[in-house]
């Protein structure tokens, strides 16, 4: 009987481990842009975008490469923005003040 039981255990540790290995990754979330420079209007992954806090809402932005014209972007990210782009998992760097 130990035999049919270990096997029981093996075969339930085997189904949690395949069970949370589909977790390990997310699926990438999409994030709507578009470049002031050439107008053009895209989907970036999170890994494509930069978001950086700061001490007010004027030092806090997000930043991208337009994949168009290669032209460098910047963006004012107010509290929503910031709550979407960390949530969908963009590197977030936090800017400390001088003071």
């Amino acid at each position: 009987m130990s035999g049919s039981s270990t096997s029981g255990v093996q075969e339930r540790d085997m189904s949690v481990a395949v069970a949370f290995a589909g977790m390990r990754r997310a699926a990438e979330v999409a994030f709507r842009a578009g470049c002031p420079d050439c107008r053009s209007s895209f989907e970036l992954g999170a890994h494509a975008l930069r978001l950086a806090i700061g001490a007010t809402s004027r030092t806090t932005f997000y930043s991208f490469t337009c994949p168009d014209c290669g032209a460098a972007v910047r963006k004012p990210a107010g509290e929503r923005i910031v709550e979407l782009l960390t949530g969908g998992g963009v590197r977030t760097l936090r800017l400390h003040s001088a003071g």
